[in-house]
């Protein structure tokens, strides 16, 4: 009796300590590269913004574009916005847009997120999850720099300072 629950214990024992193995693997190796490489094209797409205005990216070809991707629960993303906004005013007339894809919240919580930051860059919502498929979005918060010719030239991940936002807006400026 005594041998066959030790026998059950180790063998529920190797399944979680393969489970753990496999998930550690699975997470360092996966690949953390978008769905497009840098130098190719971005994919084109059109959103609609909060006002009902239709944003293609092609219609930004000339400027370089800061693509963020982001959602009002995650907490990066709403620490990281007002650094964007500040950036925007500053790069706006540079040559510089900001153009930013909520991943498909409703617009009722985005409009509230909006105003309780005070953002003035153009938002869009990406509701069938399409543009987000498309650029191979994950982890949140996600940009992308494109530089005047709608080419990537960096893709970054994760909280950003508003020093960091300030470089790479200076580094996709036309």
């Amino acid at each position: 009796m005594k041998r066959k629950r030790l026998v059950v214990r180790s063998v529920i024992l190797l399944l979680l300590i393969g489970a753990v193995g496999y998930t550690l693997y699975a997470n360092f190796t996966k690949d953390q590269q978008t769905k497009i490489a840098i130098g190719e094209q971005a994919p084109d797409f059109v959103l609609t913004d909060m006002q009902g205005q239709k944003h293609r990216l092609s219609d930004y070809k000339g400027q370089g574009v800061f693509l963020n991707f982001w959602a009002t629960w995650c907490k990066p993303c709403e620490i990281e916005m007002p650094y964007i906004n500040n950036q925007y005013h500053q790069f706006k007339d540079k040559g510089v847009q900001v153009l930013a894809v909520n991943v498909g919240e409703s617009k009722l919580a985005v409009n509230k997120f909006v105003q309780r930051h005070q953002l003035d860059f153009p938002i869009v919502i990406d509701n069938e999850a399409q543009v987000q498929t498309a650029y191979g979005i994950d982890p949140l918060p996600a940009t992308f720099l494109l530089d005047k010719n709608g080419k990537l030239v960096r893709y970054f991940t994760g909280q950003m300072t508003e020093e960091t936002v300030r470089k790479l807006m200076n580094e996709i400026k036309p």
